[in-house]
């Protein structure tokens, strides 16, 4: 097998050669290695070198690229594990290499979870992590970090698969990709309250073709109880670009006081705030230091997801514009409209034309349409 090194943030390891012609270059290598995944395991680094686990547990390791940068880059001990054995294998070379407490299994990933518990548990499937979520949850002990990359069904444009792996309903919105972000979320809180326990977003967010939780989990009914009260949905006026929160695990029947129609309900998902400003703001500090190839792109989403209000959806205030026949100005000038009359209004990560706001409907219409 033919292997060239691969260096990220601090971390050099050897993966093997893709075939960067062929429709989907990991794909093509004996073992997976997804080099678009990098902001990812960046801002896992990050993350990890400010909340400073015990120990952390890479479920699906591949080439083991996030736990071996975890072991270098942050120092704490590393479990990795891969069910291929050809993986584990390479892990194993690439270990030795790295340096640090890095300890290699090579089992199903639902086996070693039900079997052993470690302070982190972070779950990166190739697509769905549903299958796996019980098991993460019963053995992560403070944080757990899931990927998903199976964004179709999350969002909505898939919606049976959607509905079949998340227990869920979502809708193909323009605010989609939070949908997504957010059914996910509902769906890890779901599985994690059936063992008494609680989780808290810490640092979540959507990127490219990935939707990334970092979650603090808590022991006690209390706080199972506090995470249950988060459920709930986003009710959709699916004519207009009405909407509103409910909080409940059945959604109650609701019109929509703009157009009159029955409002469609998009959950059950997570409600309120996704990530904790003061671990944010601690990642911004540590990440001049931290020598990680996306930088400046974490450099901007950071202070973005510090800013962003804790609604469940946003705008698309381009959208909301070109419904009312008019020409949309600045997202600077509609967000001091709304600040103006009293209300709260954020950019959003989401969407580049998105906004985040308390303001009714009315309102944005009002700050998008006027002239001054």
């Amino acid at each position: 097998m033919e292997k060239v090194p691969v260096t990220e943030g601090r971390t050099t390891f050897f993966a093997p050669v893709q075939d960067e012609n062929a429709a989907f270059p990991p794909g093509s290598a004996p073992i997976f290695y997804n080099r678009r995944m990098e902001a990812n395991r960046d801002a896992t680094v990050l993350y990890l070198s400010v909340v400073q686990p015990s120990d952390y547990l890479d479920a699906m390791g591949a080439m083991g690229a996030r736990g071996l940068r975890v072991a270098h880059e942050v120092g704490i001990p590393v479990t990795v594990n891969d069910i291929s054995p050809a993986a584990a294998a390479e892990i194993r070379e690439n270990a030795g290499r790295v340096g640090g407490e890095i300890e290699v299994t090579c089992m199903d990933a639902n086996a070693l979870m039900s079997t052993r518990r470690f302070d982190a548990v972070d779950l990166d499937p190739f697509g769905t992590p549903a299958p796996f979520t019980d098991a993460a949850c019963r053995s992560a002990k403070r944080f757990l970090c899931v990927t998903a990359t199976d964004t179709a069904p999350l969002c909505g444009a898939h919606l049976k698969a959607g509905m079949r792996r998340y227990f869920a309903r979502p809708m193909n919105t323009e605010y989609h990709r939070e949908v997504g972000l957010r059914i996910l979320l509902g769906f890890v809180a779901r599985e994690m309250v059936k063992y008494d326990r609680g989780i808290t977003p810490i640092f979540c967010f959507a990127h490219e073709h990935f939707v990334r939780l970092n979650l603090r989990v808590w022991g006690r009914v209390k706080n199972a109880d506090q995470t249950m009260a988060r459920i709930g949905y986003v009710m959709q006026c699916p004519h207009c670009f009405y909407r509103e929160e409910q909080a409940g695990m059945l959604p109650e029947t609701a019109t929509c006081p703009s157009c009159g129609a029955v409002l469609r309900p998009i959950g059950p998902l997570w409600l309120g705030a996704v990530n904790d400003a003061e671990t944010l703001g601690a990642m911004v500090e540590r990440l001049p230091a931290m020598g990680l190839g996306t930088e400046t792109y974490l450099s901007r989403l950071l202070p973005l997801l510090a800013e962003e209000l804790p609604t469940a959806s946003f705008y698309d205030y381009h959208r909301v514009a070109q419904r009312l026949r008019a020409s949309p100005p600045a997202i600077d000038v509609v967000i001091n409209r709304l600040r103006d009359a009293g209300y709260q209004a954020t950019r959003t990560h989401y969407e580049g034309t998105g906004i985040r706001t308390d303001a009714p409907l009315s309102v944005l219409e009002e700050a998008i349409t006027r002239r001054d």
